[in-house]
């Protein structure tokens, strides 16, 4: 199903909406519904309760019986297919499509928020806490749709809507902070894969590793991966990946190979653009490196 305006999903559902462009529903007033896959246009943030869901995670178990929260963004496809069942849900659903935040600072900002990117599978698990503000949080929305139009109401939808991706964002924040020791876990994968990137030659067909070979070899998406990496070494993936290859590029100058040799060994794609990340990364050019182990 193309969901081009939040009043397509909403009809399908059997909802009427208030605004145009912005559309509350809780799925206990329209159950039961028909799975749908769709093809969106608008922003969505899906939250669901499920079954109880006991995770233990680093810092401790978390109770999670409260259900996850996915987001989607403009161009992506999510749901199931039609089969002609009809489930049962609770829960909610706050849809906007991105004419609301034209000419706005969170048109800009949104990006910032990297889990639309995320994948099913890396949803956020919340706690009964925040189970609880993010339902406090659509039905004030919701009231305010069900208000009549002003000059101000956009506005105040806009700010409700930040308020949402801020608490995701903390929310995200708490879970990968309680994933602590997964983490560890996949920051350990991570430096073996770079390793095995190497001792395998993959770099002689692919070139230099890249965040994004390293996430699909994880099973994750590369936002979801870069912030998990963000979130334990306080660096970016890509940072990591460089210095990682930087260091592979001291160990070869080290032994008299040359810069043009050293470049074609590792991947890069000139020698100038070993000579540009070198100097990034070290603040010194490769010549200047190896001077200064010939001085040692």
């Amino acid at each position: 199903m193309k969901i081009k305006n939040v009043s397509d999903y909403s009809r399908y559902l059997g909802h009427t909406d208030r605004h145009p462009l912005v559309s509350v529903i809780n799925y206990a007033e329209v159950s039961p519904i028909r799975h749908s896959l769709n093809s969106y246009s608008v922003y969505g943030i899906f939250f669901h309760d499920q079954q109880d869901i006991d995770l233990t995670y680093g810092c401790g178990k978390y109770d999670y019986k409260s259900g996850t929260v996915i987001c989607v963004a403009p161009g992506q496809i999510g749901g199931k297919e039609d089969n002609g069942e009809r489930v049962m849900l609770t829960g909610w659903a706050l849809l906007f499509h991105p004419d609301l935040l034209r000419g706005t600072p969170l048109s800009k900002n949104i990006k910032q928020y990297t889990f639309f990117d995320y994948r099913v599978h890396e949803a956020l698990h919340m706690t009964d806490e925040e189970h609880d503000i993010f339902i406090s949080l659509m039905q004030q929305i919701r009231n305010e749709l069900q208000k009549p139009h002003d000059e101000l109401q956009n506005a105040i939808l806009i700010a409700y809507i930040e308020l949402v991706l801020n608490f995701c964002q903390r929310f995200y924040n708490r879970q990968f902070t309680t994933r602590k020791l997964e983490n560890s876990d996949i920051l350990m994968k991570f430096d073996n894969l770079l390793n095995d990137y190497y001792e395998k030659n993959i770099q002689l067909t692919l070139g230099l590793p890249t965040v994004q070979y390293c996430a699909d070899k994880l099973c994750m998406s590369p936002n979801y991966f870069g912030d998990v990496i963000k979130k334990t070494t306080n660096d970016t993936a890509s940072n990591y990946v460089r210095q990682h290859v930087i260091q592979r590029v001291k160990n070869e100058l080290a032994t008299g190979a040359s810069i043009v040799q050293v470049a074609d060994d590792l991947g890069f794609k000139y020698p100038q653009h070993l000579s540009r990340m070198f100097k990034q990364q070290t603040g010194i050019t490769p010549s200047e490196y190896c001077e200064r182990l010939r001085q040692k």
